[in-house]
């Protein structure tokens, strides 16, 4: 058993436009963006299954080119 609910959802054009150059920007997938923004606006549940600390359990976005390497 799942304990992930899927929903359908309308956004206007926009808005979806900047969801996905959000999502393009942080390297994650679009659902991924989507869950990891409700989660911070939201905050995660006390006792959650996320990682410890009422964190998100999304690692933080990447930043830099792929194949920059380390300073």
């Amino acid at each position: 058993m799942s304990t992930e609910k899927r929903i359908s959802l309308r956004l206007p054009t926009e808005l979806h436009a900047r969801l996905v150059a959000r999502a393009t920007a942080d390297r994650r997938s679009l659902n991924s963006e989507i869950v990891y923004l409700l989660e911070t606006a939201l905050g995660t549940a006390a006792g959650d299954a996320g990682s410890p600390g009422g964190e998100p359990s999304f690692p933080a976005p990447l930043r830099g080119k792929p194949d920059s390497s380390p300073a």
